[in-house]
């Protein structure tokens, strides 16, 4: 259905693609996955025509109909239903084309054709679309201008999905939509009668939904059957073995390369050594695997510990004008050391009982309580236009600070994830996942009891989400979640509150039983149970389990950092005394200090070793520990 052969492509005279090739087959699931900036949404704009490549060919069988959601839903007076229905070209152009045509031979094959392509379902096809992306029958009504431009994104991906091309294409679906969105999306995708090529860093939604997955990298597209879990199995297995190729070829080399050295001027020899010359030659290097590192998250902890319960909500309500409560009812409360996620679809107020938490937003009614010097760190997508286009990350960073070196800061801003190279860039030129490690910085500067964040992984690759599950996790105070990313949530959360009907109430179940409610398998609704399966009462248990582990892990997770912290103390020790005894004064100096500098080193160097075997103790206890062995 879809070749890509040989195809070369550059920017800037950085090489995106170096003759890739691949092949799409009919009615396959492609999901498409590569690091930030690899090139994957430019391979789009070829499959689409827009650029064309520098060598080789992208072909599409004919006939086929591609489709690819639209920058932005238009901002007209027609209602959703309207767009999105207009949105299948041949259905609009059929039905235009009827209120004019004469000829009963045309009307006849008019309607057959519309017939064929089920236009009488149309309407009510294109509104459970919009349903299941968030639109109610009133919303449905309305006219698009009066929606904002993340809510219009939904309706151009409604547009396309209805219009049900051969070939679909979908460039990070997911990060205009909730959770919600998310798991229908999910759904309805498994259920896609035609050929999908899907760009994704959602790890869950690449093994629910796609059977092949194409990964991009260093300009090579080489394609892995299964889904996103089974490409890291298949690649790690591949990455030992190129590994053990290259080591093997590596002495091969070496080993010719002698013969050469020692035998090259002898008479005798010569013809064997100019054998083996020709033998290195036509040795081709094996590729290097190369996996960049993912720069980690540092979320630092506010200073003391605070006692608990470090937020209390009793009877609250909070809303945007007086008297009109987006949120009422609430009664709820949150220890230092808890791990939120909060369900509900957009629209029904998490980002609302966000802002309450976080002190941006006062109640109206109830009480509500908060530690004393309790420190909220807050990240919400939205804030990315806040930084100031013009300024680097270290000017930000120097705006925040006084009296600070130009060293201290820029390493604040290497304490981000941000290279070197880009620490200077404006912000309007860097990439999303670069502004939102920036903006992340920016929120944990001064450090945090409370780490809220909303959507946090939109524009982050699957590594870096991985980078930020593990900092998540190292966190030692409390968190609260808005994700779409379901194994974010699953690997974060040990609570579930779920925001519907005007209210905020704990959610007793797992996200598989939250997923069955959304997509309509399952029943109940705020606090009640999902089903009579008993999974909802054992995913209680397994996240109360798990508060619980960390709670009893904390003092060894504190050993661990104790000793982590000896072990660089004693490389700095090392390191000086390396230095002195690098300095021949030392010898000529002072009778006996040579000497014992030496024995000073030596001392080091063995509380060194005891302290790394420390280490590795604590740190092997505290992973078995965790994973319940």
């Amino acid at each position: 259905m879809l070749s890509i052969n040989d195809v070369t492509y550059r920017i800037a005279g950085r090489t995106l693609l170096d003759h890739a090739t691949v092949v799409v087959h009919e009615r396959s699931r492609v999901g498409l996955v590569g690091r930030n900036g690899a090139g994957k949404s430019t391979l789009f704009r070829l499959i689409n025509g827009e650029i064309a490549p520098e060598t080789g060919s992208v072909t599409i069988a004919r006939g086929i109909k591609t489709g690819q959601v639209a920058q932005e839903a238009p901002g007209t007076d027609e209602s959703l239903i309207e767009v999105v229905l207009q949105a299948d070209k041949e259905r609009t152009a059929l039905l235009a084309e009827a209120e004019t045509a004469t000829d009963p031979h045309r009307i006849a094959d008019i309607h057959t054709r519309l017939s064929d392509i089920g236009s009488h379902s149309a309407e009510a096809r294109a509104a459970a679309i919009l349903a299941g992306l968030g639109f109610d029958t009133e919303a449905q009504a309305r006219p698009c201008k009066s929606f904002s431009g993340g809510w219009r994104m939904r309706v151009a991906l409604a547009g396309v999905l209805f219009s049900e091309p051969d070939l679909l294409l979908l460039d990070e679906p997911t990060n205009y939509l909730d959770l919600e969105g998310t798991l229908w999306l999910e759904n309805y995708l498994t259920r896609y009668p035609h050929t999908v090529v899907l760009i994704s860093h959602d790890r869950d939604l690449l093994n629910k939904v796609v059977d092949t997955i194409v990964h991009l990298d260093q300009g090579k597209l080489v394609s892995y059957r299964g889904g996103y879990d089974a490409f890291e199995r298949q690649r790690s297995a591949t990455q030992t073995l190129q590994r053990k190729a290259a080591e093997k070829q590596e002495q091969q080399r070496k080993h010719l390369q002698s013969f050469v050295d020692r035998f090259r001027a002898k008479a005798s020899k010569a013809s064997q050594a100019q054998s083996r010359l020709k033998m290195l030659e036509r040795l081709q290097p094996i590729a290097a695997v190369v996996d960049g590192e993912v720069a980690p998250f540092q979320f630092p902890k506010g200073e003391g510990r605070l006692a608990p319960p470090i937020i209390t909500v009793d009877g609250g309500s909070v809303g945007y004008q007086p008297g009109k409560p987006i949120l009422s009812r609430l009664s709820l409360r949150i220890d230092e050391d808890d791990r939120i996620a909060l369900l509900g679809q957009n629209g029904n107020g998490k980002s609302t009982f966000a802002k309450l938490i976080a002190g941006k937003l006062a109640p109206e009614t109830g009480s509500y309580t908060r530690a004393n010097k309790l420190k909220v760190a807050y990240f919400a997508q939205h804030q990315l236009d806040e930084l100031v286009p013009s300024q680097s990350a270290v000017e930000h960073v120097r705006n925040r600070v006084t009296g600070e070196s130009e060293a201290r800061i820029r390493a604040r801003v290497a304490g981000f994830g941000l290279p070197t190279d880009r620490m200077d860039t404006p912000a309007r030129d860097l990439s999303g996942g670069e502004k939102a490690r920036l903006l992340m910085g920016l929120a944990t500067f001064d450090g945090a009891h409370l780490l809220i964040l909303d959507e946090p992984t939109n524009h982050l690759d699957v590594d870096s989400r991985a980078a930020l599950i593990e900092a998540i996790n190292d966190f030692e105070g409390a968190v609260v979640l808005i994700s779409h990313d379901r194994h974010l949530v699953e690997a974060c959360a040990d609570r579930l509150w779920l925001v519907a009907n005007g209210t905020v109430a704990p959610f007793d179940g797992d996200l598989e039983d939250y997923r069955r409610l959304v997509v309509g398998k399952g029943g109940g609704k705020g606090g009640q149970r999902p089903d009579e399966s008993g999974s909802a009462a054992s995913g209680q248990e397994r996240r109360k389990a798990n508060a619980d582990r960390r709670a009893q892990l904390a003092p060894l997770r504190k050993e661990i950092q104790t000793a982590e912290k000896r072990i660089e103390a004693l490389r700095a020790t090392l390191a000086r005394l390396d230095k002195s005894l690098a300095d021949p004064k030392l010898f000529s100096g002072i009778p006996g200090r040579g000497v014992a500098v030496a024995k000073e080193r030596a001392d080091a160097a063995k509380a060194l070793e005891a302290a790394e075997e420390t280490w590795l103790e604590l740190s092997e206890r505290y992973e078995n520990e965790m994973s319940g062995g």
